[in-house]
């Protein structure tokens, strides 16, 4: 039987979930297969190549569920909850991906913009999207996933949502007007 991407996926997550990405390396994800590491390094060209992977891997997965939701609060809430869930469900391996992420700047960016899309696709304009996206990160970037549990997180959340609710709906011409005065 042939060793698949998934197969090695899998076996990286297991063993940077046991040794963390400063102490992981493909040796010990090829042992935890039973293969050589020339088997990992078919799929993967190298250590980085394979720790970008498994970075990305976990980014799909936030994303992915966010596809089809067609109205921004919902989207918002998907985002926020999938975040947080990963984060307790499975602390270490999140404080992983969070490193990982930080290695791993383009996948990072490939993410972000494939979220915004997802968005401007809900508002109908980017520089909406990313105004929302800023606005939010308290809620949704692992930078910050320490205040995700903090006491009042979620109502403060609400009212960030509801001045984004106010400034989307006001006719442009009055926040013009508005502000020449």
């Amino acid at each position: 039987m042939a060793l698949t991407r998934e197969q090695i996926l899998d076996a990286a997550e297991d063993v940077l979930r046991r040794y963390g990405p400063a102490k992981t390396n493909v040796v010990d994800v090829a042992r935890a297969l039973n293969v050589s590491h020339g088997s990992v390094y078919r799929h993967f060209p190298s250590k980085a190549a394979l720790r970008e992977a498994v970075a990305e891997r976990f980014l799909d997965g936030v994303s992915t569920p966010l596809e089809g939701i067609d109205d921004p609060k919902e989207w918002f809430d998907a985002l926020i909850a999938g975040k947080r869930a990963r984060a307790q469900e499975d602390p270490e391996l999140f404080a992983t991906y969070v490193a990982l992420a930080h290695e791993s700047g383009d996948v990072v960016t490939r993410h972000v913009g494939h979220l915004i899309a997802q968005l401007t696709a809900i508002v109908g304009d980017e520089t909406t999207a990313r105004a929302m996206f800023d606005a939010t990160a308290r809620w949704h970037d692992p930078r910050h996933a320490d205040e995700w549990t903090q006491p009042g997180v979620d109502e403060a959340f609400e009212a960030v949502w509801a001045l984004l609710g106010q400034a989307s709906t006001r006719p442009a011409s009055s926040a013009h007007s508005s502000a020449a005065r």
